[in-house]
């Protein structure tokens, strides 16, 4: 028996045989915001073994989710990318971060690695489509030493790691805001006020740049559970 198969003519099961073992959907993850090198992948998964990550990599080539290409000019190094079925899994990540942003978040542990383009993503999973009707922009997001664009046409956003090449905006902030920001513990326009973040480009963007963006409320597991009562039992009634 293949033990990656659960043997179920089910497609919830046909898909989880490709996708559902540890670490896979992480790396779809990874390559949502564009190819990356080996080596950036392996930094981006810490504690994602060598050999792991390469088997992970092999098996999403095997069966057609990722592929091996060339970074453009001037880098010219070896990456992986997704296919066109594998950039089909991006409505399944962003849907697990919104139920993640409802009810898993939760505070940041001491132990816990934040990576800024995480959060990027997580821009995506709140954005909202019909706040954005005819704005048309782009935002550069200058984090640490990295960058990330957001491109807003209208209803559609696309986010993608590396500098934009005519940014209509531009915010400047470290990783650790960010991280504060998806914990929920700040705000970019309270860390514009004091100047924790800058923000610099045509004012009519950056009016616009929180309005477009609807984070889920927050809710407790338990206390849902609560809400609910005993499996909500019928009440009883006397012979």
């Amino acid at each position: 028996m293949d033990q990656r198969s659960y043997n179920q003519f089910c497609a919830t099961a046909r898909t989880l045989d490709l996708v559902g073992e540890r670490w896979t959907l992480l790396l779809i993850r990874e390559l949502l915001t564009g190819p990356k090198r080996f080596g950036e992948l392996q930094q981006r998964l810490r504690g994602l073994g060598t050999g792991l990550l390469a088997a992970r990599l092999k098996h999403l080539e095997r069966e057609g989710l990722v592929e091996r290409g060339t970074l453009p000019p001037p880098a010219r190094t070896p990456a992986y990318a997704l296919t066109a079925a594998g950039r089909d899994l991006e409505p399944v990540i962003l849907a697990l971060a919104r139920w993640g942003m409802t009810w898993a978040m939760g505070q940041p542990r001491d132990d816990e690695f934040f990576e800024p383009g995480w959060a990027m993503l997580g821009l995506k999973a709140c954005f909202d489509p019909r706040s954005a009707q005819r704005l048309q922009a782009v935002y550069e997001f200058r984090i640490d030493d990295d960058a990330f664009y957001v491109r807003i046409d209208g209803g559609t956003i696309e986010v993608a790691h590396g500098p934009a090449q005519h940014p209509d905006a531009v915010i400047t902030t470290t990783g650790e805001l960010i991280r504060d920001i998806a914990a929920g513990r700040a705000s970019l326009a309270g860390a514009v006020a004091d100047g924790t973040a800058q923000a610099t480009g045509k004012p009519e963007a950056l009016r616009r740049l929180a309005g477009v963006f609807r984070a889920p409320t927050a809710r407790a597991r338990t206390a849902a559970l609560d809400e609910l009562g005993s499996l909500q039992r019928p009440a009883r009634t006397e012979d």
